[in-house]
């Protein structure tokens, strides 16, 4: 081996050796579970909360019960400014590695300047893309404070859980930050953004499990935060809000989404008093079908196949050897869901002049360029003198453990 050959394998192995010369250690970083946004007096700057979780607390039996985060609330035009300055204030380096969601007040999104205070999200490395939008119906701030969830003492794992389980049930939407801009960029569909809030409301009404906005969930106990309903936003700004049964609808008719089996409650067909709980499972995407003439009129058509399983039968009416009762029962659900969907579309054409469907990607391939898709204008002209026809078909039902329910009549014999 000559000398040269030396040289250049021992600075290769120098270089190497030099890998960990930036590193930052676990104990000098504070990891910021959520960012809170709500506007100011001032235009263009913005009051930042960073919900920091303490990790060195928790590790013994007698810490479990001392605070696990703390919130750190900046002035600053925008997310990567504020942990900047956050920096001034806090010991240790801001990381935004770990955050979970990004809760934004509802007064910041319907004022339209949400679009830029998020620009700072798409270039920043170390903030991703698969970050959860919440809107809250009080300001981010205040929801960070009141949010004091009494079964879990770890903020992050508190995050994660409620959404994962509000999204087994279908009363909140998938709603990242990429697909934010995926939609709002694309200027031709509607976002739907998680709603959720940290005060209970005085007008909380009577009504089935999904048919409130957050906040109106009649309950008892300590916990007031409620995650059920979406934000829906056009062009960047929020509009309106859908409660968490048009929520469901929308999820099930968008087949950009993967959905898992979620858990619904039916009307009984055989009883004004009793529900029926299930799980509905939508094995297959919808089938979206669009038709344009030549004047831009467009016909939609939409299957959405769907199973149902049983899970409790309250009224404990026989729905699995009564052939008859069966029918009624698929009738019922059928056309429930037809019902419901139209009249979501319904107020989306008429309304929103939008939908949140995604139904704009299968009417782009009638058009040659992109210029001539514009000008044709889906939102303002297409979408709302569509012609929209929607079923629900049930393919099967199933009956979880048992078939036969319990015979009232023989045991009280």
């Amino acid at each position: 081996m000559s000398k040269w050959d030396r040289i250049v394998i021992i600075t290769c192995i120098t270089c190497l050796l030099s890998g960990c010369f930036d590193k930052t250690e676990l104990e000098q970083q504070a990891f910021v579970i959520a960012v809170g946004i709500d506007q100011t007096d001032l235009q263009g700057q913005y009051n930042i909360t960073f919900q920091v979780a303490q990790g060195q607390l928790g590790r013994g039996a007698n810490e479990s019960s001392e605070i696990q985060e703390k919130n750190v609330t900046i002035q600053a035009s925008d997310i990567i400014s504020a942990k900047s300055t956050a920096n001034t204030l806090v010991a240790r380096e801001i990381n935004l590695d770990q955050t979970k969601v990004l809760i934004i007040s509802e007064e910041l999104a319907r004022s339209g300047e949400l679009i830029n205070v998020l620009q700072a999200t798409t270039r920043a490395a170390a903030f991703r893309r698969g970050v959860q939008i919440i809107i809250t119906r009080e300001n981010a701030s205040d929801f960070l404070a009141n949010n004091d969830p009494p079964l879990e003492i770890k903020p992050h794992k508190f995050y994660q859980l409620m959404l994962q389980q509000s999204k087994s049930t279908g009363l909140i939407p998938d709603a990242d930050i990429h697909r934010f801009f995926q939609i709002t960029e694309g200027d031709a569909d509607l976002f739907l953004g998680i709603y959720a809030t940290a005060t209970k409301l005085e007008d909380q009404k009577k009504g089935e499990e999904d048919e409130f906005y957050a906040g109106q969930v009649p309950q008892k106990g300590e916990q007031d935060t409620q995650f059920i309903g979406s934000a829906v936003f056009k062009e960047g700004k929020m509009i309106d809000t859908l409660t968490g049964e048009e929520t469901r609808l929308a999820l099930m008719l968008d087949n950009t989404i993967s959905m898992d089996d979620i858990l619904v409650s039916l009307p009984d067909p055989k009883s004004d008093v009793h529900r029926i709980s299930a799980r509905l499972i939508r094995e297959r995407k919808a089938s979206i079908h669009v038709k344009m003439d030549g004047q831009n009129q467009a016909e939609i058509n939409v299957n959405v196949p769907i199973h149902i399983e049983l899970l409790a039968v309250p009224s404990l009416v026989d729905y699995g050897s009564d052939a008859a009762n069966l029918q009624l029962l698929e009738e019922m659900i059928e056309e429930k869901y037809n019902q419901e969907a139209l009249a979501l579309i319904k107020k989306t054409q008429e309304t929103y002049r939008a939908e949140p469907f995604y139904w704009s990607l299968y009417v782009r391939r009638y058009f040659k360029t992109i210029s001539d898709y514009e000008e044709a204008d889906w939102n303002n002209n297409i979408y709302p003198n569509a012609n929209v026809k929607v079923s629900f078909d049930m393919e099967a039902i199933r009956f979880g453990k048992v078939i036969r329910n319990t015979g009232i009549a023989e045991v009280r014999d």
